[in-house]
């Protein structure tokens, strides 16, 4: 199986540190996203990835060999401010920049049409780019990355301005093109999206990785924690559960107390706590969300570098049950709540 690799990337512009040690990899067939602030560093590494930029150190590797010209001819690439000529007709674009990836004039016109088709903007491929609306734009942008059967996508922002069917529709895209075996990075500041169509995600804080892996892998990072819903959980912050062993409270607010573990099963000691004073309505695993993740991997880093300098680690918070337990003598049903952030 092939393998996008981004091994320690380093980049300054002056006194400025865009990248530091910046590391990643992606496999085929995998959707990867690449989060974090404005000016955090994402769209520097994927410029150094399609050989825009050269690194002050450490280099991208592609099926175990540095990428040259050759394969960065095999990637398809979207860059966050439009690249497309304005004043020039989608469909000859689109068959131009096939062409200039070294397809013949009838695979690239059967290739415009294709993707001109399959991203809805079929009946424009005879207007000028610049007649477009900002998201017919966003989607010829995708048809120039596509065009030429990419063997990688790398894509900055590809769902920026896009109004939910073209979402669904892109989605649907690099769901595709991951099927047959593409490995696709892309950046986006829709975390929720990026939770619902990614196979793992990257953290990027000041030019450096702060978290990567799959959602699960990141949830397991630190404490688990719990939430219990009882008529005394609150008060104040979980205090009556001061003598249950393993488990620590974290906050309240009215009857629902959020604890973290130190010892497997403390669960339960908690639940029989709560029991003792009165119904259970919830006892459950506290499951975040990708954007609560983030929260907690930017912030974990930027203590750290307020005590030590040097990046720090994860942490997680959010909620999503599926354990209630109702009445005093213990009777138990299923329950699940999720928030978003």
């Amino acid at each position: 199986m092939s393998l996008l690799e981004i091994d320690s990337l380093a980049k300054s512009y002056g006194s400025v540190t865009a990248l530091r040690s910046t590391s990643f990899s992606v496999r085929s067939g995998e959707i990867f996203g690449f989060v974090g602030s404005n000016g955090a560093g994402k769209t520097t590494t994927m410029r150094i990835m399609l050989g825009v930029l050269s690194p002050d150190g450490g280099e991208v590797r592609w099926d175990g060999r540095p990428i040259d010209h050759a394969v960065r001819r095999r990637i398809g690439y979207m860059p966050e401010e439009r690249g497309l000529y304005p004043k020039m007709k989608v469909g000859e674009q689109l068959v131009h920049l096939a062409r200039l990836h070294g397809l013949p004039k009838a695979d690239a016109v059967a290739a415009m049409e294709r993707w001109t088709e399959t991203l809805g903007v079929a009946e424009r491929r005879g207007d000028e780019v610049q007649k477009l609306s900002l998201g017919n734009q966003q989607r010829v942008q995708l048809a120039a990355a596509l065009v030429h059967d990419p063997d990688i996508l790398v894509l900055d922002e590809p769902f920026s301005g896009l109004d939910p069917v073209a979402v669904d529709v892109m989605s649907g895209v690099l769901r595709e093109q991951a099927s047959r075996g593409v490995p696709v990075v892309f950046s986006s500041h829709q975390l929720e999206l990026v939770e619902v169509l990614c196979d793992r995600v990257g953290i990027i804080k000041d030019g450096a990785m702060v978290a990567a892996g799959g959602i699960d892998e990141l949830r397991d990072v630190g404490r688990p924690r719990w939430v219990v819903d009882g008529p005394a959980a609150g008060t104040p912050a979980g205090a009556w559960m001061a003598d249950v062993a393993g488990a620590v409270p974290v906050e309240g607010a009215g009857t629902r107390t959020v604890f973290e573990l130190t010892a497997e099963g403390a669960e339960q000691g908690v639940l029989r706590a709560a029991l003792a004073l009165g119904p259970v309505h919830e006892l459950a695993r506290v499951r975040p969300t990708l954007t609560e993740l983030y929260r907690d991997a930017v912030a974990g880093r930027d203590e750290a570098t307020d005590a030590t300098g040097t990046a720090g680690t994860t942490g997680t918070t959010g909620t999503t049950g599926t354990t209630g337990t109702t009445g005093t003598t213990g009777t138990t049903g299923t329950t699940t709540s999720e928030a978003t952030a």
